[in-house]
């Protein structure tokens, strides 16, 4: 399984480090493919119909929040976004309770299909979406997204690794075994440790995070290990909920893309709202 793991890293992360360094449209297109896969292992963890009318709406609805973030920048204001975002919101909500209801759902399962849909809309489309947003809202601030996006992403993935390696080595109280097993309070304490550590380095190697202070660092870095512990938790309680022990197969040794996304969906929002909270 580690073996998997590492062969998987070496393939995936210089694909996804080359379109972070050369920025928009490379590293959109590459949120965009990861939302279209992750939406289509969420509603295919609802249903044995991949392709049945409202899955096909959840998908698309997703791609629509993506390419709303992407174009983000280059409304006439902020006020223009909110008012185009506001929409995408409205829409999802109304037109997806329309489907379910012409559709013809079974009257116990309209409110069960409603929610699903709009889960998959707002988990992957709307909260992966932010990760265009830290991308290209720096010149607004006068950051360079490419390096918060950077710091964000691989101290996330810090988190994971830190939290596996300190679990297996020191783990000895289970964190939350009704979810996942596997899991300790030691190794969630390394994770958060190496949240902060690795906040600390990649500021220091890409030196314009850096220019925000430590305290406002060890922060980032303390809510990256917080949420993206808590993400992952999250999505193995979908998991759990549907008996699935994997959200697909895509990745070797990883599962689906949904299991590799899992902290990564909640920290990019973090990020993306520390630095237009207290530090833009």
């Amino acid at each position: 399984m580690l073996r998997q793991r590492v062969i998987s890293a070496a393939v995936f992360l210089p694909i996804l480090f080359v379109a972070i360094w050369f920025g928009d449209p490379w590293f959109s297109i590459v949120v965009a493919i990861a939302a279209l896969l992750g939406a289509i292992e969420f509603y295919a963890m609802f249903t044995t119909e991949r392709w049945q009318p409202l899955t096909c709406f959840g998908t698309i609805w997703v791609l629509f929040f993506i390419s709303n973030a992407y174009y983000a920048h280059s409304y006439s204001s902020e006020s223009t976004w909110i008012l185009v975002t506001s929409s995408l919101i409205a829409s999802a909500i109304i037109f997806s309770l329309l489907l379910v209801i012409l559709q013809g759902s079974p009257r116990e399962k309209i409110l069960y299909n409603w929610a699903w849909i709009l889960a998959g809309v707002f988990y992957v489309g709307w909260l992966l979406g932010h990760w265009i947003l830290l991308m290209n809202s720096g010149e607004d601030y006068g950051w360079d997204g490419r390096d918060w996006v950077l710091l964000a992403l691989f101290s996330t993935f810090a988190v994971d690794t830190t939290a596996y390696f300190t679990g297996r080595a020191f783990g000895r109280h289970k964190l939350a075994p009704a979810i996942s097993p596997a899991k300790t309070w030691e190794g969630a304490v390394g994770g958060l440790v190496g949240a902060i550590a690795a906040v600390v380095i990649l500021a220091l190697i890409l030196e314009e995070p850096l220019d925000i202070g430590y305290g406002k660092l060890v922060v980032i870095g303390f809510l990256v290990g917080v949420f993206a512990q808590l993400g992952d938790l999250a999505e193995s309680k979908l998991k759990r909920i549907m008996g699935v022990k994997e959200s697909g197969s895509l990745i070797p040794g990883h599962g689906g893309i949904l299991d590799r996304l899992d902290s990564v969906v909640f920290t990019g929002v973090v990020v993306y709202y520390c630095l237009r909270w207290f530090i833009g």
